[in-house]
This record gives C-alpha cells, structure tokens and sequence, in this order.
C-alpha cells in the first residue's frame, strides 16, 4: 500500500493526512474483496524498516494502526472478517499486541474473507526465524536434518496455514517486493500501479483481477497448446 506520502504532498497536505486516508482505502479495499468474493486479502501495513521514519510519523501510524482496530473491529467481525497479523510481535506497544491479539481471538471461525494483515514485518526475518526454528528442532533431536524440505519449511513461517499469494497488487509506481513475503510471492503474478494508495479503488482492484486471469501461469512448465 504505497503512497501515501505522495499523495498528501501533491495536495499540501501532511503526511499523516495521507496516511489517513490510506486508512479509509483500505476499509474501501475490504468491501470490495467480500463483494468480490475473494478469500485472501494480505496488506504490507508496516514494514519492520518503517521504525527508521521520524518519530512523529510512526507515532501517527501506530495510532491509526490502534484506530482501524478499535473502530472496525466490530464492523469486521459481523462481516465475517477473520484477521490474522503476520510479524514480530516481541518489543511491540503492549496496547498494540493485546488489540492484535484481541482482534485475532473475536474474528477466529469467521469464514468469509481472511484479512492477513502485515504489521512489524520483514521478509528476510521471517526466513531466518524460520531457520533458526528448524535448526533448534535438529539440535534438540526433534527432527531430522534430511526430513527438511520446502513444506516443512514453509510450516516454519509467520504465514503458516495460509496459502500463497496468487497476485501482488503494488501501488506507488514503486516497482519492487520490499522485502514482502519473498518465499510466498516465488509464483505470484505482480501488478504494479502508478496510482497511489489512497486512489486505489474498487474498480482498479477488480482490473487487476481480470488481467491476472487473462495471464498464462505455468509455475516453471510448458503450455501444452501454445508450444504443441
């Protein structure tokens, strides 16, 4: 969800103005993914770099961050909204981790979209508390070594349970993965928007969606018709 701060500067507006209504985008983008019926919806909300932004941004996006939580929550949950916050949660505001926690208990056995939502986050991270995970399991002579591979890996990370990511929708212009669920996006199809985040729509979404349909995914084979 990038651009934010664009957005806001080409206005004269602060950032936290931007960030605000990056916010109201993303109960926006919500509706439309239940409307659309789709059953995964992850968002980057906070990259565990965003801790270098000055002191006064970060304040603004915890606080929206609590915010969203505390007023939407309810609205979600009767929506049938089960959210899961993917990212390290040790070192984090403790109001912070018992809204997530809270968030992550009321929505459990919701059906109707899994809002996976990324928050203190960063790929590499993830990858190497994996790691570390499986390399105490071999040390403690709870696993062997030679039983390691990409599944059991994979059970490993911050998005276990949750299925990979078909497409990768990036606003900004932006055209990187930012240290975004590198192991997860290895066949995900990238959409990448000059557009930013507070303008994205409904419309730009369901776009997305039909261009990625119209795509030929042959996760590192062959098409049969085309090369017959």
């Amino acid at each position: 969800m990038d651009g934010n701060g664009r957005w806001a500067r080409q206005r004269g507006l602060p950032r936290a103005e931007g960030h605000r209504q990056g916010v109201e985008t993303v109960r926006r983008t919500v509706r439309a993914a239940i409307e659309l019926d789709i059953s995964y919806l992850t968002l980057y909300s906070f990259s565990s770099e965003n801790w270098s932004r000055p002191k006064s941004e970060v304040s603004d996006l915890l606080g929206l961050l609590k915010k969203f939580i505390r007023q939407d929550l309810a609205d979600l949950h009767d929506n049938g909204v089960r959210i899961r916050i993917i990212g390290e949660r040790t070192g984090i505001d403790p109001d912070i981790k018992s809204l997530i926690e809270e968030a992550e208990q009321v929505t459990r056995n919701n059906q109707a979209l899994n809002l996976v939502v990324a928050f203190n986050y960063g790929a590499r991270t993830e990858i190497a508390s994996a790691a570390k995970k499986l390399a105490i399991d071999v040390r403690d002579n709870n696993l062997d070594p030679a039983m390691i591979d990409q599944d059991l890996f994979g059970a490993r990370l911050d998005t276990q349970g949750i299925p990979d990511p078909d497409l990768l929708i990036r606003t900004g212009g932006e055209k990187r993965l930012s240290n975004f669920l590198l192991w997860q996006l290895a066949y995900a199809e990238f959409t990448f928007l000059d557009i930013f985040w507070p303008e994205f729509s409904k419309e730009d979404l369901q776009n997305a969606i039909d261009d990625f349909h119209n795509r030929e995914r042959r996760f590192g084979g062959l098409n049969l018709k085309s090369s017959a």
